[in-house]
This record gives structure tokens, C-alpha cells and sequence, in this order.
């Protein structure tokens, strides 16, 4: 491809030469004077840029120099030694993780099923709960009453984890926390849906329930929460949209379907990317409340395998740091993958993106 003169001169027929436009002088004074802008913005909202300081620390701190420690999957664990005087290893724990045919990988191998099934449900299930809760907070005439469902709907996410996994134990449980009939186990057992054992036992220490449970409080935990984006979105539409759409006779129902969620299907398209991205991510800290050995064959996660691997139990101290690093860095690898994959397909499909 050849550049010729005039793609970025002007030509001037009263002196016959070729001059910079005024459009091209500002490009190339903007260009050459660029970081003198950039410092210049800095130094007249300072304060605003002050403000950033905390959270590139957090992440300098939390998310980029522990990255160092995800060595210890390609070195020989040790606990005395520090990760830049261990010996290299190669693939050693990526190997016995995925065809190590023994227990520990048979153990991996359901703890990434388990992990995957339990985010997959929470993407069928707690993902469009948000949504219609911020359509039914938008049809809320009343600011106070929409305002107390908020804050109801908001209240169970500023609990701990501790409390909420507290509180869904003592309901499918009695007095003590280990045994017992819980309130719901209760009312089940009168409706005929599981059996007084069953019930007797608790519902916690049955596999079959722990998903059903785990999905159930989760949703109850952070749907109200999570409106909050999509019904800032919805608040943004404009009014004149509403009126063109009574004006040809659509009822509310027809309003939602043709106004409302066209106009947010943006919005709704980044957070399904974002929570596809954290598919994966289950954190341990809830799962190791709720679950117990009797449950680990549904309820055992990546999080949980790695946390009881790198202890004492399992595949011992030694090794056992480096099977936890591996088995958290195939988990985060996957999740990038799915990052990059629901990105694409967003974006040949709606024309809208992360990045």
C-alpha cells in the first residue's frame, strides 16, 4: 500500500505546494503534546485520581503478586523453601490431577464436575432472578414501598457467610446444628416430598439436597443485590419510549417485552459475560460451611479440594501445596477461556462486548 502526499497534505493552487491542514496540524499537535495533556488532566483532578490509589494497591497486593505463588504448580513443594529456591518439576501435579488414575485424581475430577454443575445451575437459575426483580421494582408506583422491598431484597447480601450458612442450617435443622428437624424439613415431610428420615437426618447431610440448597440460599442472598444494575438501566429508558409503545396499544406486559428488555439487553449481555467469566469461581468459604463428608460427592468443589489439600490431609504437606496450586490454576484457565469464548460469541451476536 503506497502513501502518497495527498492522502494527509492539502494542496494549495494559488503557490503550488502541498500544505498541513488545520484538521491534521491539531492531530499532530494533540500527538506530540499527548502526555503533556495526560499530565496536565492528572494534576486538575488529582484528588479523584488520589482516590484510586487504595484500590490498585489492593489489587497490586491481592491479585498481581500472589500471581508469583502460582510457581509452586511447576516446582517441588516445600514449605521451609521459598518458591524462587525450588526445584523445577515440570507438569508433575498437572499429570497426576488429570490421569493420575488414583484417588487424588478421581477426587479432582468430581471436585471440577461439582464445581461446574454448581455455577451452571446458578447461571440457569440466579441469573434472570435480578432481571425480574428489577422489572417488578419498576412497576412499583410507590417510591416508599419500592423502597422497603429494596432494602429487604438488599439486607440478606450485607450478611456474613458465616450467619447466612448459620441461618440455612438451623432451618433444615433443630437445636443442635448437627441433628434434628429443621422448620422446612418439617413442612416438607407434612407435604410428603421426603421421607421422616429424611427429614431426621437433615437435609444437609443428604447429597441430593446440597445443590438444591446451596442454589436456593444463593439466590436468596444476592438477587436483590444484583437488580441494582438492571434497574439502574431500566430507570435510564426514556418516558417517550413508554408513551410511543401505550400509544400503539401495548399493555405492560408488551412494554417489558419490546421497550424495557430490548433496552437493557446491553446491559444484561456484559453481566452475563462477567458471570459466565466467574462460572468457575466458586469460593470455598460457603461450601465448607454447609458441606460434610457425607456430601462430598456433590458438594466438593475445586476450592475445597485445593484448601484440604494443601493441609495435612490428602496428599501430604509436601505435595500437597503444589496439587492445591495446580488444581486452582487449571480452575482459573478454564474460567479465562470462558471469558474469552462468551466474549466473542456476544459479540458476532449482539454487536456488544466487554471488550
Amino acid at each position: 500500500m503506497k502513501v502518497r502526499a495527498a492522502d494527509f497534505l492539502e494542496y494549495d493552487k494559488e503557490n503550488q505546494v502541498y500544505r498541513v491542514s488545520p484538521e491534521q496540524a491539531v492531530r499532530d499537535d494533540v500527538e506530540k503534546h499527548y502526555w503533556r495533556h495526560v499530565g496536565v488532566t492528572i494534576l486538575k483532578d488529582w484528588r479523584l485520581y488520589l482516590m484510586l490509589v487504595p484500590m490498585l494497591l489492593v489489587f497490586l497486593f491481592w491479585r498481581y503478586l500472589s500471581m508469583y505463588e502460582l510457581l509452586g504448580c511447576f516446582k517441588v513443594s516445600d514449605s521451609v523453601v521459598p518458591v524462587s529456591q525450588q526445584l523445577f518439576s515440570g507438569f508433575s501435579y498437572f499429570k497426576r490431577l488429570l490421569v493420575g488414575g488414583d484417588t487424588l485424581s478421581t477426587e479432582f475430577w468430581r471436585a471440577l464436575r461439582n464445581t461446574f454443575i454448581l455455577s451452571f445451575y446458578g447461571l440457569c437459575f440466579g441469573f434472570p432472578i435480578p432481571i425480574i426483580l428489577a422489572l417488578f421494582f419498576n412497576e412499583i408506583r410507590s417510591n416508599a414501598a419500592r423502597s422497603v422491598y429494596q432494602v429487604l431484597t438488599y439486607l440478606p447480601k450485607f450478611m456474613s457467610t458465616v450467619v447466612m450458612t448459620s441461618l440455612v442450617t438451623m432451618l433444615v435443622k433443630q437445636g443442635s446444628l448437627t441433628t434434628g428437624m429443621g422448620i422446612i424439613s418439617q413442612a416438607m415431610e407434612s407435604l410428603g416430598l421426603i421421607s421422616h428420615e429424611v427429614a431426621n437426618a437433615g437435609l444437609l447431610n443428604n447429597p441430593s439436597f446440597f445443590r438444591s440448597i446451596y442454589q436456593i440460599s444463593g439466590i436468596w442472598e444476592s438477587a436483590g443485590y444484583d437488580s441494582i444494575v438492571f434497574f439502574a438501566a431500566i430507570i435510564a429508558i426514556s418516558p417517550t419510549s413508554y408513551e410511543a409503545a401505550q400509544i400503539d396499544g401495548a399493555d405492560k406486559m408488551a412494554q417489558m417485552r419490546y421497550v424495557v428488555l430490548p433496552s437493557i439487553l446491553s446491559t444484561i449481555v456484559i453481566m452475563l459475560i462477567t458471570r459466565i467469566g466467574s462460572l468457575l469461581n466458586i469460593g470455598y468459604e460457603k461450601v465448607l460451611l454447609l458441606y460434610n463428608t457425607n456430601t462430598y460427592v456433590t458438594a466438593d468443589v475445586v476450592s475445597t479440594f485445593a484448601n484440604r489439600q494443601s493441609g495435612m490431609a490428602g496428599a501430604g504437606a509436601s505435595a500437597g501445596t503444589g496439587i492445591a496450586a495446580a488444581a486452582e490454576m487449571m480452575n482459573n484457565v478454564i474460567g479465562m477461556l470462558l471469558v474469552i469464548g462468551a466474549n466473542t460469541i456476544a459479540r458476532k451476536a449482539s454487536n456488544t462486548s466487554l471488550y
